[in-house]
């Protein structure tokens, strides 16, 4: 029986080359494409994929979020992320939300790819060289213990969108003080001094959107 593959990214090159790559083994068959979130989870109900390729970049939602969605829908389904952020803290968080594997765009995917699939298909981690060097680095760090959970996004949604710190916490119905921790924990997350190049960083990376 082949594996079933879903590709999702917000860029057609990166979908055919990926495509082109997976016909050579045989094994392999791409059962849809997706180019939004909206577009993957609609295609990913009809298909149920043993294996879908995510790019980082999918319209009006983090891919944190994104993979905490696609794990309710299908918890079965394998999730390779196919990012351009050598972030080790980032993997990290992608590994607890529901990641099975971080593939860094600047590796050499041609070589990792086959492998990447056949490796979280045997319920393995995968990451590509460069992925795999910054996430060993992040394991050291006095951040690794602290995630970015669904609370620290949200307010960083609301530092981007202005609100001040005691709107933030009533909104989220917690206490003006733990808005301050978190918001410091984020500052040190995306190494930032201030609101401003917190947002700018963020937001670079995705995590802030319309």
């Amino acid at each position: 029986m082949a594996i079933r593959i879903l590709i999702a990214d917000d860029a057609d090159l990166t979908i055919c080359g990926i495509q082109t790559t997976l016909q050579e083994d045989h094994r392999f068959e791409v059962v849809g494409t997706a180019r939004s979130m909206d577009e993957l989870l609609t295609t990913i109900t009809e298909q149920c994929p043993d294996v879908i390729l995510l790019g980082e970049w999918l319209y009006n939602m983090d891919i944190l979020s994104g993979i905490e969605q696609l794990r309710k829908l299908v918890p079965t389904s394998k999730i390779i992320v196919l990012g351009s952020l050598a972030d080790g803290l980032l993997i990290r968080d992608l590994f607890h939300a529901g990641a099975n594997g971080y593939l860094y765009k600047s590796d050499d995917l041609c070589d990792c790819l086959t492998l990447a699939v056949d490796t979280v298909l045997r319920d393995r981690k995968y990451l590509s060289h460069t992925a795999n060097a910054e996430y060993l680095v992040a394991m050291q760090s006095p951040q690794r213990d602290w995630h970015l959970d669904r609370e620290a996004r949200h307010i960083l949604q609301m530092l981007a969108r202005g609100h001040r710190t005691c709107e933030i916490a009533e909104s989220l119905d917690i206490e003006t003080r733990r808005v301050y921790h978190i918001r410091q924990k984020l500052r040190k997350r995306f190494n930032a001094e201030t609101n401003e190049h917190l947002i700018s960083v963020a937001a670079a990376e995705g995590f802030i959107y319309p």
